[in-house]
């Protein structure tokens, strides 16, 4: 889904998203190749428990690596990551992980906005932000920074979502590039292993 010749191919993905998100992960995650071209990065709000609950259950679902984030993990395509419970999830210039603990941001830490706005800064043009389900607005200064450096932006179709108050917030507030239901998610998420 390159818009032209000169759209630099996806390095990256991030994926945000609250209440009603989980299930679309669940949806979207076993239709992806075992080899992706891109890293893709998963922030969604939970409970702030430190078991692996979520990412053992998100990694049945895929046939890539899926790794619940550490602090300085090197970020690689073909990965599958996840924010851990609790922290904020921050993406360094040299392209490894970085962990905070600083004050909730939209009542939640891991903050989409935080992860979205660092990736933003790092993948510029070659990001692709996805803003899923969820009852709040976080999420949505995120994809303005992704929009300013050049990269895509697309949300989950508001109807087709649980909740879809972010997704409604975020279309809003930008410039959306995709307004997708899940199975659009799915061919938008495959074609971006071919824009190469």
């Amino acid at each position: 889904m390159a818009k032209n010749k000169l759209t630099p191919a996806c390095e990256a993905v991030v994926i945000g998203g609250s209440t009603g998100s989980i299930e679309v992960l669940l949806s979207l995650l076993p239709h992806l190749p075992a080899s992706l071209s891109f890293a893709l990065i998963i922030v969604v709000h939970r409970k702030n428990t430190a078991d692996s609950t979520l990412a053992n259950l998100l990694s049945l679902k895929t046939n890539s690596p899926l790794y619940e984030v550490d602090d300085k993990d090197g970020i690689k395509p073909g990965n599958i990551y996840l924010a851990p419970a609790d922290y904020h999830l921050l993406i360094e210039k040299n392209r490894v992980f970085a962990l905070d603990d600083s004050e909730k941001i939209n009542y939640s830490r891991p903050s989409i906005d935080v992860t979205f706005e660092s990736a933003a800064d790092v993948y510029g043009p070659a990001l692709v932000g996805i803003l899923l389900s969820g009852a709040n607005a976080d999420g949505s200064l995120g994809m303005t920074a992704i929009k300013k450096a050049g990269g895509t932006l697309v949300v989950q179709q508001p109807e087709t979502a649980q909740v879809g108050f972010m997704p409604q917030q975020a279309i809003l507030t930008n410039d959306v590039d995709y307004v997708l239901d899940v199975s659009g998610l799915i061919a938008f998420l495959n074609s971006l292993n071919s824009v190469y």
